[in-house]
Formats: C-alpha cells, structure tokens, sequence
C-alpha cells in the first residue's frame, strides 16, 4: 500500500513540474494602461505560446447596479502541440468562457 501511495506522490510531482519551455519562457509584448474611472486594459504575450489580453470599463456607476464589465481572452499551447483559445465576458451574468474545446450547454 505504501508503494502505490508513493509511487502516485511521484507520478503527481512529474506531471505538475513545468516543462523546460515553460521554464525558460520570456515576454515578449507587454501593454497596460493604468486603472482609471475609465476602466482598464492590458496584455502580453510570451515565447512559450501563452497570451492574454482583457480590458475592463465601470458600467451604470454611481448607481446600486455599479459593477465592472470585463471582456478578454487568453491562448495557450496544449501538451498535445494544439494552441486553445479562449475568449470570455465576466459581467453582471457572471464569468462566461468560450472556446472550441469547451463544451456548451444545451
């Protein structure tokens, strides 16, 4: 029983260690604004294939309804050599991701 338990602790640590890519990835685009009564935005990119960008606004400030409607997305490549995207919205309905690989509700 012990062998099983330490040989799962193993397997659980080689697959959650970063992969060498992973390790040595630098930036390579970086863009952000700072936040203001506006909203906000930002994003990066990075030479392991990762990216991101998402902007914020307020939306009916001033009013007891006042909450931050974001819209944005992120990329990645997958360990099957496939780069996901994802987009999304997370406003007053909540988070709502999009993607091809993401199952929608009927």
């Amino acid at each position: 029983m012990k062998f099983v338990i330490v040989l799962a602790a193993f397997v659980a640590v080689t697959f959650a260690a970063p992969q060498q890519q992973d390790k040595d990835a630098v930036i390579l685009k970086s863009e952000s604004d700072n936040i203001g009564v506006d909203g906000y935005n930002y994003a990066y990119e990075t030479s392991n294939g990762i990216s991101q960008s998402e902007q914020g606004q307020l939306v009916n400030a001033g009013t007891e309804n006042e909450a931050i409607a974001v819209r944005g997305q992120f990329s990645y490549l997958g360990p099957d050599g496939v780069t996901y995207t994802v987009t999304y919205i997370a406003d007053e309905n909540g988070f709502q991701p999009q993607g091809a690989h993401i199952p929608q509700a009927n």
